[in-house]
This record gives C-alpha cells, sequence and structure tokens, in this order.
C-alpha cells in the first residue's frame, strides 16, 4: 500500500510583489509505499521542509493534492496515526523530560491508561531515563535530539516525518538512533527522513526521492542511485596494463587500481562482454567482474551539478 502518495503539487508562496513570490514546489509527484525508511535529500531551499509541511498539514499546496494512508490530507483524523519530529523543535524550559513525552500524548488524543508506562518505555528506549525528572533547559543539543524522538513515537503512529533526527548527536548516538529506527521499520512503520548526513541517510535508507529548487531529480533505491553502471572493476589472475594495445585501453578506458585489477568504462553491456571476450582470448582467467558505485553524498552531488547546469 501507498502510505505516501503527491500529485502535481506546486507550492507558491505568494508576494504582494509578484517578483518576490518564490515558488518551493513545482509539478510534484511521489508515492512512498508503506513499511520503508524513505529519505527526503536536497540542498537547502529545495523544497523539503515545504512538502513535509503539506503533508502534515501545516500549510497547503497551490495546486494538485496530496494523501496519506490513502486519503486526503485534508482528513484532520490523519494525525492521530502520525509522528513528527521538526529541526530545530523547542520544548517549554520549564517541562522536564517526561512531562515533555505526557504533554505530547495529550496533543496528539493518546488517551491510555498505560500512559506513564509507555512513557517509561520510550525514555529507556532512546538512553533517557536518568533524565526523566530533569528540566529540558538543563539538556544539551544530543539530549534534546533523544527526547525528541521519543516524543515522536509517543502516540505508536503508523508514519513519522523526522527532520534532521540525529543533529547534533555524537557518533555512538547515531548508531544508537539508527538502530532504533531499524527496528520500528521492522516492527511495519514507515520513517520519512530529511537529513543532511547523507552517509548515515545512506545506511539506513531503502529508497530515496532527491529534490533542486522544488523538483524531483531522482527517486531510486540508493542502490541504483550509486551504482555507476557504465563502469566496472576487474579481478583476474595475471592481469596487467601490458597486454592491452593503446587503442585497447583508450576506447575501453583501462586504468590500473591495485595488483591483478582494473577499472574499465564500457558503454552497454555488449561493450562489457566484448572487453570480457578479449581477456579470455589472451586466457587471462577472470575472479571477479564487479560494477562499481559512488558514495550517496558523490551522486547527490554530481545530481545537483547537472541539475543546475541544464538549467543554465
Amino acid at each position: 500500500m501507498n502510505i505516501i502518495e503527491t500529485d502535481n503539487i506546486t507550492k507558491i508562496y505568494s508576494s504582494l510583489s509578484k517578483s518576490k513570490s518564490v515558488t518551493a514546489l513545482r509539478d510534484f509527484s511521489l508515492t512512498v509505499e508503506s513499511g520503508l525508511v524513505y529519505g527526503l535529500l536536497g540542498p537547502n531551499g529545495a523544497g523539503k521542509t515545504t512538502l513535509v509541511k503539506i503533508l502534515l498539514g501545516i500549510t497547503f499546496p497551490t495546486l494538485g493534492n496530496a494523501k496519506l494512508f490513502g486519503e486526503d490530507i485534508s482528513n484532520y483524523k490523519l494525525r492521530k496515526k502520525v509522528g513528527y519530529l521538526p529541526e530545530n523543535h523547542r520544548f517549554p524550559n520549564y517541562l522536564t523530560g517526561g512531562e515533555v513525552l505526557s504533554y505530547f500524548a495529550k496533543l496528539s488524543c493518546y488517551d491510555s491508561p498505560n500512559l506513564e508506562r509507555r512513557i517509561d518505555e520510550l525514555l529507556e528506549l532512546v538512553k533517557m531515563t536518568r533524565w526523566k525528572k530533569t528540566k529540558v533547559k538543563n539538556y544539551s543539543k544530543g539530549m534534546m535530539q533523544r527526547i525528541g524522538l521519543a516524543q515522536s513515537m509517543i502516540n505508536d503512529p503508523e508514519i513519522i516525518f523526522l527532520d534532521e533526527p540525529t543533529d547534533g548527536v555524537d557518533p555512538i548516538g547515531r548508531k544508537e538512533i539508527r538502530d532504533i529506527l531499524l527496528d520500528m521499520k521492522n516492527q511495519g512503520k514507515t520513517i520519512f527522513l530529511n537529513s543532511h548526513l547523507l552517509s548515515e541517510v545512506e545506511l539506513i535508507t531503502d529508497r530515496v526521492a532527491i529534490l533542486n529548487e522544488g523538483k524531483l531529480i531522482r527517486e531510486g533505491t540508493v542502490e541504483d542511485i550509486t551504482t555507476q553502471k557504465e563502469e566496472f572493476k576487474i579481478s583476474a589472475d595475471g592481469l596487467s596494463l601490458s597486454i592491452f594495445s593503446e587503442e585497447e585501453t583508450s576506447k575501453f578506458k583501462v586504468r590500473k587500481i591495485d595488483e591483478n585489477k582494473i577499472n574499465v568504462r564500457v558503454e552497454n553491456l555488449e561493450e562489457l562482454n566484448m572487453f570480457i571476450d578479449l581477456l579470455r582470448n589472451r586466457s587471462v582467467k577472470i575472479r571477479s567482474v564487479e560494477p562499481q558505485k559512488s558514495t550517496l553524498e558523490e551522486m547527490f552531488i554530481s545530481l545537483i551539478h547537472e541539475s543546475e547546469n541544464k538549467k543554465s
């Protein structure tokens, strides 16, 4: 089932001066299946926060429509099944960590006689039990992120929107938060994640969408986006550059990367097989042929630059 559906959404923030109006999203369409960790990526001003606010009913699209759980986002009752951790969130300084969770449980209409037990379970999950009765004004940035993550889960939501959930958290804390998110996914929850820490996103997301200037420029699995389908690493016994002519080295862009290992760049699968046949004809014993990958961060930067170059 698609838990999120957007259809040609355009969002224009109007101004008295038309020249100062801002188009945050342009004909944006996206579907997200339930039970995934889904990453939303883009530079500052790409439209990520606007999209999340539309899905949460905080702001409204100028054109197009959106659905959560197969129903139009105008249905306010859907909010009971949603959790949200905004970026740079703030809690009343005079509340303790436990009181914050109790407060947000009531805001979420989470009415259960087991609320106190639920609070204790979440505090233990995010490793904040010992600070339950400490006022949040005394929390560090990392502690605020942990209590913020707990409040986003207080109503046992089916989908959680997280905006920079590991911001200000140390490496051990980031690993612990990743484990929490993956455990929630295993429970059938959907995580919709917005983060600038692309190395973190790469570790846990099933699919990602990349935005730039309000447009969707790439969507797919991390594997699909980071795999360079035209470049391959070949490992073989007795492999060296000396077995290739200058013409072959130039045609296949052969370069040595290690002993008995080379990289080749080809146009298509047929050309790759031609190169493999060339090796076999020279009695080279092939051990492996591996498509090469870039990091998600490298591909993200490349796609953004490509998008901006097309515009210019």
